[in-house]
């Protein structure tokens, strides 16, 4: 595989937030926290090797999507966990359900590594999506798409909004 290839089928995303590691941990896998960013769409992990992982829509994503006319479905992303460990790594199979051209790209791969803090108690976020093979999940994760002004930013949008809420209290669509 060349260089070019791999840009385009490994995402990393990266942002800084100051919040210790236990707190951006809690923010991820904590169905009340990772409900308050980002699309709003709780995700439930058993976080465990083996254990499950569901994000379900959110009621303002299906009536959302009632409005464009097309259903959503309840689980809308879904996996495995794959490693843990707390509060410093997770990596995890991930697979979009709510676009069918996503989901028969079938399970990509998602590691989050929490590292720091540093003395200015500012942590590193690395979120690393492998899509090999899935250029309808590639370009719906990139943030770079032409649903950008709709809030559909992909990782960058949801890790932007992730840093806002550990560090203000508030979400993007906090109103």
């Amino acid at each position: 595989m060349t260089t070019a290839e791999t840009a385009r089928t490994t995402q990393v995303h990266r942002v800084y937030i100051k919040a210790t590691p236990e707190r951006i941990w809690q923010a991820i896998t904590d169905p009340e926290w990772n409900g308050r960013y980002g699309y709003g769409a709780p995700g439930h992990y058993e976080l465990r090797p083996g254990g499950s992982y569901v994000s379900h829509a959110s009621e303002q994503m299906k009536q959302a999507s009632a409005a464009m006319g097309w259903d959503l479905p309840e689980v809308i992303v879904d996996g495995e966990v794959q490693e843990i460990d707390p509060p410093r790594r997770l990596v995890q199979t991930w697979r979009m359900l709510m676009d069918p051209t996503a989901a028969a790209e079938g399970f990509s791969r998602l590691t989050w590594e929490i590292e720091g803090p540093g003395e200015d108690g500012v942590c590193r976020l690395t979120v690393v999506h492998e899509l090999g093979g899935m250029p309808s999940l590639a370009a719906m994760t990139s943030g770079d798409n032409e649903f950008g002004d709709m809030g559909g930013g992909g990782w960058p949008w949801i890790l932007s909004d992730l840093k806002t809420l550990l560090e203000t209290g508030q979400s993007f669509t906090t109103s």
